[in-house]
């Protein structure tokens, strides 16, 4: 089948003559792209990392259904599910705690960040979002522990001054039977403002494609499931094996911000989130077979809960030896859950997290003649409690005997860190150094209370660990039109409660991971050469290659717990599994793009990412990393005329083969085909509709050829042909 392979497809969406285009995103984004990476506002082409920008632009045509379908969009970000509702963003081969998430200045990394897969990018209302950075490579210098393989900042949209607008917009998609509503309003006066935000949406079932591969068999149909009649589990026919029943969820999304600024140049910001969910079921768990039939009746996150206060306060005018300085405080509490009931087993087991963030940090520049000097200190602390128990499905009644993911006891996690950050223009213009360090220092303790499940030979796990970062790199700048860059930088992670501590089953209940209290930093150490150019007018070229050393890696492998390599659990010997400091790993790659717009109104762009990783163990034998994606890519073309902007485009990725899996790694092998995740190309249509300054519909459809397929490492079949329509009205 053509779509099986990477074809950099370009297809031409029909629209009327050529006319006036309106205004949007520049063909050469060094001339005008503003950056917060080094936390203060930077034109891009002055920051020797890459950094990609999701604009306001971008984000108000696209028709992602959250923020991981915002960053697939892109085709710049690699984005793994293992249920409709999650998305796990990948940068660079490293996925979950090794990249940090950052939502307006604040972390959203915490100590229970699993390195698996992570669907906590999905808690922020893609609706209300204004701008999104994504700073490939390690970033610690500046935003300390977990952003190994880089950072992705979500900027939420911020109070206007002398403004009075609402904005309300629907959405509806056929592949789930989604329903969305979104309302904001700004009140705005000359000194205060208020942002009101809310969403809802609610998905059904997703249905993935029918257009299959010969050579595919049944994989990934959903041929039967497991319901309750008449009290009792059974499994049941499904009648439509395209439909992934039980994946479907609901999700609401709240956001207020008040805005003072009693003089020019200061300000004071208060910004309140709150995002909940239904319960949200593990799809690909619920798939699971054990002797040949379904395994789980029931397996599923509870309401995914995350609420965050944050205070920021501005100064761009100060009258010492900086001129700019930014505060900031926040709280943030977190509750996720899972439970998991085996089929007509009456005990739903029942794990929940509490976890409680409280952060500040405090930076300043300094600009003067060629120099600008960034300084700052940061702290984060996390108190994290961990329950679990036993609920019959009849009586309702809660039993205990249930062991805990995390230490039962008291769990704190702290870090603190100080950083300086330089750039040196050498040569206005023309030559600009970036330069770095900074130092953390990172406390952990946890406790086990009930050592009786598991039979623990110790009660505690206690760290300190002191880290180190640096960065340096150097712009060339020959003209207006060109960028050359060369970077090093260097990232740590520290090992959080959740690598120390929990105790879980995993790989589809053929391991069982328990506690290594041992564990050290992981680090990284990466180059990158960049090169970006625009030629005459009409085409933009860009190409960063990178290369990192990972060291002290911290991976699962097998273990010895109390003299033994098995243990019964869940009624079943398991073989038993550890988070260990026993790999080095190299990883490389590239991301290219290029852009060509021949005339105002018409735009061919491309966009592709290729990454190599390789672990090499304690054993000395070299084996395939795991989050490593295939080669992926977007290829598309738009078309502005006056009120209508069109847009054909594909999307795509390779194949990853079964020999290129780590054998022990979080790729899911079990659930892709036998030979490995299939290469898949979709071809979508998207189109937005101006119709005047306050109304404006959109339409798409999404993998018009309704090809069945998986994204690498995920537990879902992805939508089949999918028809969205949106409608916003602001007045």
């Amino acid at each position: 089948m053509m779509t099986r392979y990477i074809l950099p497809v370009l297809l031409f969406a029909s629209a009327p003559a050529l006319g006036q285009q309106q205004k949007t995103d520049s063909i050469h984004p060094l001339a005008e792209v503003i950056v917060t990476a080094n936390k203060f506002e930077e034109k891009s082409r002055y920051v020797a990392q890459k950094v990609d920008v999701i604009s306001t632009h971008t984000i108000g045509n696209s028709l992602s259904n959250n923020t991981g379908g915002l960053l697939e969009q892109t085709g710049k970000v690699f984005v793994q599910r293992s249920q409709m509702g999650g998305g796990s963003p990948v940068l660079r081969g490293f996925e979950a705690s090794r990249i940090l998430l950052v939502v307006d200045g604040v972390r959203m990394n915490n100590a229970i960040y699993r390195t698996g897969h992570l669907q906590n990018v999905i808690t922020i209302d893609d609706d209300i979002t204004e701008k999104v950075e994504i700073i490939y490579g390690p970033a610690s210098t500046i935003y300390g522990s977990d952003a190994l393989g880089g950072v992705i900042h979500f900027q939420t949209k911020k109070p206007a001054l002398n403004a009075l607008k609402t904005t309300l917009s629907t959405r509806f998609s056929s592949g789930n039977n989604e329903i969305t509503g979104h309302a904001d309003i700004n009140i705005g006066g000359k000194r205060f403002a208020s942002l009101t935000s809310f969403s809802y949406s609610s998905f059904g079932d997703q249905r993935q494609g029918a257009r299959r591969n010969k050579d595919d068999g049944d994989w990934g149909l959903r041929n039967e499931y497991i319901t309750t009649i008449g009290g009792r589990d059974s499994i049941v026919k499904n009648n439509n094996p395209n439909v992934q029943r039980y994946s479907s969820y609901k999700q609401y999304d709240l956001l207020q911000k008040f805005l003072w600024q009693p003089r020019e140049g200061s300000s004071h910001t208060l910004n309140l989130q709150y995002s909940t969910s239904s319960d949200i079921p593990r799809y690909d768990r619920l798939t699971d077979t054990r002797n040949g039939a379904l395994r789980w009746a029931e397996w599923y996150y509870g309401p995914q809960e995350r609420l965050m206060a944050s205070y920021q306060f501005r100064s761009t005018r100060l009258n010492g030896f900086f001129d700019q300085l930014l505060i900031g405080a926040s709280y943030q509490a977190i509750e996720e859950s899972r439970m998991q009931r085996a089929y007509r087993n009456p005990e739903l087991e029942s794990r929940v997290e509490n976890i409680s963030v409280a952060a500040f940090n405090a930076d300043l520049r300094k600009s003067k003649g060629r120099n600008e000097l960034n300084i700052g200190i940061d702290g984060q602390f996390n108190f994290l409690t961990s329950t679990a128990f036993f609920t019959h499905t009849g009586t309702r009644a809660e039993t205990g005997g249930l062991d805990t993911r995390y230490p039962d006891g008291d769990n704190t996690m702290h870090y603190t860190g100080a950083y300086v950050q330089h750039l040196y223009k050498i040569i206005p213009g023309k030559l600009i150094l970036n330069d770095g360090a900074r130092i953390n220092y990172v406390t952990l303790n946890s406790r086990f209370v009930d050592t009786s499940l598991l039979h623990l030979p110790f009660t505690g796990a206690s760290q300190r660990n002191v880290t180190y970062s640096a960065n340096a790199g150097i712009i060339y700048l020959p003209d207006v039109k060109s960028k050359l860059s060369l970077d090093f930088s260097t990232g740590f992670r520290a090992p959080n409660i959740d690598d120390i501590a929990k105790v879980f089953e995993s790989a589809g209940g053929t391991q069982l991971v328990v506690p290594n209290p041992g564990l050290k930093p992981e680090q990284t150490f990466n180059f990158d050469l960049g090169l970006s150019r625009l030629f005459g007018n009409m085409l933009y070229a860009e190409v960063n290659g990178f290369y990192s050393i990972f060291r002290d890696a911290i991976v699962m492998d097998k273990f010895t717990f109390n003299g033994k390599t098995e243990m019964l659990y869940n009624e079943e010997l398991t073989p038993i599994v550890a988070s260990q400091n026993k790999a080095k790993a190299r990883i490389m790659g590239f991301q290219a793009a290029v852009s060509l717009q021949p005339v105002q109104a018409l735009r061919v762009y491309s966009h592709i990412t290729y990454t190599y990783g390789r672990y090499t163990g304690a054993d000395g034998k070299e084996v395939p990393m795991d989050h490593i994606p295939p080669v992926f890519g977007k290829t598309g073309v738009i078309y502005r005329w006056k009120w209508l902007e069109s847009e054909a485009y594909a999307l795509y990725n390779g194949w990853k083969k079964e020999k290129d899996y780590n054998p022990g790694g979080e790729d899911n092998l079990q659930y892709a085909t036998p030979q490995g995740m299939p290469s898949w190309c979709t071809l979508n249509l998207a189109a937005t509709f101006t119709l005047n300054t306050r109304l404006k519909a959109q339409a798409g459809l999404e993998n018009v050829l309704d090809e069945h397929y998986r994204v690498f490492a995920s537990g879902i079949g992805s939508p089949g042909r999918n028809l969205v329509l949106k409608l916003r009205v602001s007045f």
